[in-house]
């Protein structure tokens, strides 16, 4: 969600890849963490579950809550450093520079 919409604003506003995903991050950390959140609670009963047969399905639990916790930060934090790494590397390697989007504004002169 972060790199796709980062793509998205940086080619329709003209923007760097830095702006782009802080724009992203900003954006879309609402979303992301509600779905994220869904699925790690969706766990926790499995996880603290008591009962017959609870044995078998607490370590289920725990790696599916340990797991979406861990892959949330690390996405978190990783995705716009690489987002932005992968970027300057495009540019190093093809030499592409970023051109600023035309605005609407912006309108031919008529020559008088």
């Amino acid at each position: 969600m972060l790199v796709d919409f980062a793509q998205q604003v940086e080619h329709s506003e003209g923007l760097t890849a830095e702006e782009s995903i802080y724009q992203a991050c900003i954006l879309r950390f609402r979303p992301i963490l509600m779905t994220t959140m869904a699925a790690l609670l969706g766990g926790v009963p499995m996880m603290m579950g008591t009962g017959v047969g609870s044995e078998i399905r607490q370590p289920l639990g725990y790696a599916i809550v340990g797991g979406l916790a861990l892959s949330q930060i690390l996405t978190l934090y990783t995705t716009p450093v690489v987002y932005i790494y992968l970027d300057r590397l495009q540019s190093r390697l093809f030499g592409e520079k970023k051109k600023p989007a035309a605005s609407v504004d912006a309108q031919p002169q008529a020559a008088e």
